[in-house]
């Protein structure tokens, strides 16, 4: 059985150097230990539903990072990479992905708190953009506008996990961008966080976020959409 005492944070850890550049050396990004204990338990199975393994992940933002950071280290920016969390899971086997999710740690007290407000901010906005591609055909596949909202506060990770970093490396948007490029994301992805973070710049991306943040704090996102006219919804 794997040690998903994921709450233990080694004090070594706290002050590891967060120093942008090409090489993934990062520490682990933690996820809950809910999502450890169900991608074991479909491991013990005979038949392991892909599909149910893969919205499990998709609903923790760590494992998602984790298994998206293991696929670009397998394949780069290969041309037929897989995009899609369950075709990682295919091609990379749930026992390495299972390794791979399992890589991080959280904090206790008041960082563990933040971790999982982020965590749950970012499932929020995640569903949201979904809806929002869903009532729009042609607009931004649901899948990958569900990645794009799960993933994007990642510049934030720095700060919510204690990583150090260089005075000069504060800029959360540029963390992002960076983050997206060492780690290897799908192509979509990249995109996402260039012209997302770029002031004065709108793009489907951007208005989607602004959207998707507007109707999440609203407490029956999914009513409000299904009820707003298409040509409405990005207004």
């Amino acid at each position: 059985m794997l040690n998903t005492s994921v709450f233990e944070f080694p004090a070594s850890r706290s002050a590891l150097a967060f120093q942008l550049g090409h090489v993934d050396d990062l520490p682990g990004v933690p996820a809950l230990p809910e999502t450890l204990l169900a991608m074991e338990f479909q491991l013990q199975e005979f038949s392991i539903d892909l599909c149910a393994i893969s919205e499990i992940v998709l609903g923790d933002l760590g494992a998602t990072i984790q298994i998206l950071r293991l696929a670009g280290r397998e394949n780069g920016d290969a041309e037929g990479r897989p995009v899609r969390i369950e075709d990682c899971i295919s091609d990379l086997g749930l026992k390495a992905c299972l390794r791979a999710a399992a890589g991080g740690t959280m904090a206790r007290g008041i960082r563990q708190r933040a971790v999982l407000q982020m965590w749950e901010h970012s499932r929020q906005i995640a569903q949201t953009c979904r809806l929002i591609a869903e009532e729009i055909p042609g607009f931004i596949s649901p899948h990958q506008a569900y990645l794009a909202g799960l993933l994007h506060g990642i510049g934030d990770l720095p700060a919510v996990l204690g990583w150090e970093r260089s005075a000069t490396q504060n800029y959360r948007p540029f963390t992002a961008v960076e983050l997206a490029e060492r780690w290897s994301f799908p192509m979509f992805l990249k995109e996402f966080f260039h012209t997302v973070n770029k002031p004065g710049w709108s793009s489907q991306w951007s208005k989607m976020m602004s959207t998707a943040h507007r109707f999440a704090s609203e407490t029956s996102a999914c009513c409000v959409l299904a009820s707003a006219p298409a040509a409405q919804i990005l207004k």
